[in-house]
């Protein structure tokens, strides 16, 4: 898009651009999401930014009517494999917060010269800027929707300093972290799942957050919220843009969900599909509501140990929800397409389905091999059970946290009735991301690590790319060799796949689903 058809976005107020840019308007010093629903600005004065932390980083300040800090993220760094959408990925994944710019410099192969020059000429900021964004609207959900104390808010935000901390809230929104406080619900409003901020903008395309925060479990979780661990329950509203397909999401995770990890609860337009969590400062639990209604969000309850693990356990079940897709895209893609037209049109909206843990997604993905779904989930339940970590109390059906790497590298896995070559490509892929061999997260490169994939022993293609498509995010991947898909392509017609790229993930769904 160039300036022009930005503004005519702006003019329509069309949100299926909130997030993809920003405009900032140069007489008030306020940056605005594409949908903000005041008045529209003359074009001479208005600017316009590829990242909220770009809009910031030139002195502009957010806009309380739309809140433009929380909207969903770019569809283009999921869609994207090149060192700055890695960048991007890692970043929201709170990789800056945890290892510093170094550390993310490492993980790419980069210097942190060259890693500055990159993002500062795709998004107006280098990563310490962008990470800044990121901490600045975890802090303003956090203010403005909880009691907790400012100074222990700061450190849960990721900042290093509380004067670093009070110092980013006066630049970004113009206050002081107290005053903005007053301006949220606040903690009286538990039980109510009122939103953190009023207008157009936030009441329909809602962001990253946050309704309620009670010691253990929250309000918003519906009676469905956990029974027993012992983590801060967080209430959130996780936003996405265009329609989303929530039915066959659920449908899709319920038929895989893993006794001990994972559980599906309620009836179908009403579920509530719950998991742990793996996270740097310990075990976390997520409850994700399958009714939104069409608010453009979907209800979160995250109980976390440590509450500065709350961006790191949002964006990773972000990506499992598939929530900054742009379903428009992908639509004008297969519209007119006579095999997957039809199939699009019955499931606007419809997702491709990630993983919350790369890792577990991998070891997953060997254990359904040559085997039904059913069969698949029985394995994955019993390596749970057998070699799980256990959570410090078990919350309903969530005992444990799904096995890593280190825990399986070495272990006989007896307990497992399959081949023993695919035990022992288990222990293979264990060993290999163990040892940092083979890298999968948030920032792999995908290539490689479908080659570092395919070198280890009982790893074919389709295992690879399945892993490809959902624990690494890939939108574009048919896993060559699928029973089913085959079946589906040879009842289209055999139909050319190529030109369903870059969203052959969300092709592969839609054929599956023609199945059921």
């Amino acid at each position: 898009m160039d300036d022009e058809s930005r503004y005519r976005a702006v003019c329509s107020r069309d949100s299926r651009f909130d997030g993809e840019f920003f405009f900032a308007v140069r007489t008030t010093g306020i940056y605005c999401r594409p949908s903000c629903p005041a008045t529209t600005p003359l074009r001479r004065n208005v600017r316009f930014y590829p990242s909220a932390a770009a809009a910031q980083h030139e002195g502009f300040r957010a806009c309380k009517r739309c809140r433009p800090d929380a909207v969903p993220g770019s569809a283009a760094w999921h869609v994207r494999a090149d060192a700055v959408a890695r960048a991007m990925r890692l970043i929201a994944d709170g990789v800056v917060d945890r290892e510093g710019v170094d550390g993310l410099a490492d993980r790419l192969g980069y210097s942190t010269r060259q890693l500055r020059r990159q993002l500062t000429a795709e998004v107006g900021v280098g990563p310490v800027a962008l990470a800044r964004a990121q901490r600045a609207q975890t802090a303003r959900v956090l203010l403005q929707t909880t009691g907790l104390p400012v100074t222990e808010i700061a450190f849960a935000a990721g900042f290093a300093s509380v004067r670093q901390f009070n110092d980013t809230i006066r630049k970004i929104y113009e206050t002081t972290p107290g005053a903005l406080r007053d301006t949220g619900p606040g903690p009286a409003s538990r039980g109510r799942g009122t939103a953190a901020s009023g207008g157009r903008g936030s009441a329909t395309s809602g962001g990253r957050e946050l309704a309620a925060l009670g010691d253990r479990g929250s309000s918003a979780s519906n009676g469905h919220g956990p029974a027993a661990f012992g983590g801060r329950g967080i209430a959130l509203r996780l936003a996405y843009r265009g329609p989303y397909a929530a039915r066959q999401i659920f449908d899709f995770l319920a038929r895989r969900a893993v006794a001990g990890v994972e559980e599906v609860e309620g009836e179908a337009g009403s579920r509530v599909y719950r998991r742990t969590l793996r996270l740097p400062g310990g075990p976390g639990i997520a409850a994700v509501h399958e009714a939104d209604g069409g608010r453009g969000w979907l209800d979160c309850t995250m109980e976390l140990t440590e509450v500065r693990d709350l961006t790191a356990a949002t964006q990773r079940i972000r990506r499992q929800f598939d929530l900054d897709a742009d379903p428009g895209a992908v639509t004008e893609r297969f519209a007119a397409d006579p095999a997957l037209g039809p199939e699009a049109a019955k499931a606007p909206g419809l997702r491709a389905p990630g993983s919350s843990d790369p890792h577990e997604g991998a070891f997953r993905a060997i254990l359904g091999q040559q085997v039904t779904v059913a069969a698949a989930r029985n394995h994955a339940a019993a390596l749970v059970a057998a070699r799980g970590a256990p959570l410090p109390e078990p919350s309903g059906g969530l005992t444990h946290l799904f096995p890593d790497a280190e825990s399986l590298a070495e272990a006989s896995l007896e307990e497992l009735k399959m081949p023993r070559a695919r035990r022992g490509a288990l222990r293979a892929l264990a060993a290999a991301l163990a040892e940092g061999g083979l890298v999968l997260d948030a920032g792999a490169d995908r290539d490689e690590a479908e080659k570092g994939l395919l070198s280890l022993p009982g790893i074919g293609p389709w295992t690879a790319a399945y892993i490809r498509m959902r624990a690494l995010g890939d939108p574009d991947v048919l896993p060559p060799g699928d029973v089913a898909l085959r079946q589906a392509l040879a009842r289209k017609g055999d139909p050319d796949t190529v030109a369903w790229s870059p969203w052959r993930s969300y092709a592969t769904h839609l054929l599956w689903n023609s199945l059921d």
